[in-house]
């Protein structure tokens, strides 16, 4: 549902643009570092619009290869405990020494 919401929200800000862009069609001189053009002011607002929405998506392509690659770590991670876990660790017999005075003491003194 929220994609959909995501989707409807992008297509009116989309068309919202496009009808500013189609309003504003007087030449602009646009300064670039190495020099300046006259363009339709529509052909700079879809460009300005165009170039952030590469932007944004590129930010987003990278925010989810990072988020997958956490996650495909975590997940590596989780396998290694489980199967650390499942391993039954082997049993130290502790061995308690008998207190002073038993009968295994008075076997020694003689």
């Amino acid at each position: 549902m929220k994609l959909q919401w995501t989707f409807i929200l992008a297509l009116i800000f989309a068309l919202v643009v496009a009808l500013f862009a189609v309003f504003n069609v007087e030449s602009v001189p646009v300064n670039y570092i190495f020099g300046e053009a006259n363009l339709p002011l529509i052909i700079v607002i879809l460009g300005a619009a165009l170039i952030g929405g590469l932007f944004v998506g590129s930010v987003g392509i990278i925010w989810q290869i990072r988020l997958k690659r956490k996650i495909r770590q975590l997940e590596k991670d989780l396998h290694d405990a489980e199967r650390v876990a499942e391993k039954p660790e082997p049993s130290a017999e502790i061995v308690i020494p008998p207190p002073p005075g038993t009968m295994s003491d008075s076997y020694s003194q003689q």
